[in-house]
């Protein structure tokens, strides 16, 4: 994966959480930066969860595990970016809508 690819799918992700902070209710909004850093924190807790569990748990296993490892993902993001508020319900949601903004605007390569 070259850096340009890995930066261009970082700057996405933090659109598409901005996104989602104004849409979904229990998803506090945030600036671009914290956003960034959310983008980066999802992916590295996304990561360590699939190197432990395998690839079953990724949210492109398709399944409802993968949905809602997901959503843990997301809230447990919250304890580490400042200002990311997000409950429960906020982070099943937020991963059921990135799930669907994923399918047309994929950030990661499969």
């Amino acid at each position: 994966m070259d850096w340009v690819g890995a930066v261009v799918r970082f700057i996405v992700s933090a659109l598409v959480l901005m996104l989602v902070g104004y849409i979904i209710p229990g998803f506090r909004t945030m600036g671009f930066l914290n956003a960034l850093l959310a983008a980066v924190v999802i992916a590295a807790i996304g990561w360590v969860i699939e190197a432990t569990l395998g690839k079953g748990v990724s949210p492109y296993g398709r399944g409802i595990v993968g949905f809602l490892v997901s959503a843990v993902v997301i809230w447990a993001a919250q304890f580490i970016v400042p200002e990311m508020q997000v409950s429960i319900l906020g982070a099943l949601l937020a991963a059921f809508v990135i799930g669907i903004i994923d399918l047309f605007v994929p950030t990661a390569v499969r």
